[in-house]
């Protein structure tokens, strides 16, 4: 009887994603949808700060890098090592923002449509009240 000794599961053991920690963090920026600008806004630096994070002249400290997993939807560890769950599809969340956006110039039309049939309702009310008033003789 064989038995072979396996080696424990950990997270090395994982399939990582090869790319750099810049190339995540652009990634998952542009999987929620945010500009770089948008993203230093939100965690307090410069733009700058996060191209040269992108672009990998610099990295993120573990304060800075807590934060930009939260807002970026990630785990620290997939932004450093690549291991753990990577963000959603970029096609699929590209897809769903056109599907939002089409949704929401819809509602605009309706809401525009909604107000001009309450015009136009307001308007025959006040020209039948108009006719109504109207003495008998002049419309003889």
């Amino acid at each position: 009887m064989s038995s072979t000794i396996s080696e424990p599961d950990t997270i090395w053991s994982e399939t990582r994603d090869r790319d750099s920690i810049g190339g995540r963090i652009r990634r998952a920026r542009e999987a929620v949808g945010l500009s770089g600008a948008q993203l230093a806004r939100r965690l307090g630096v410069k733009t700058v700060t996060v191209n040269a994070w992108e672009t990998g002249r610099s990295e993120p400290r573990a304060n800075r890098l807590t934060m930009l997993a939260g807002f970026l939807a990630v785990s620290p560890t997939w932004l450093l090592y690549g291991l753990g769950d990577k963000p959603a599809d970029e096609t699929l969340t590209s897809e769903l923002s056109l599907i939002a956006a089409s949704l929401k110039a819809l509602r605009e039309t309706h809401d525009r449509t909604g107000e001009t049939i309450d015009r136009l309702e307001a308007q025959i009310a006040r020209l039948a009240d108009q006719a109504r008033e109207r003495p008998e003789d002049d419309a003889a």
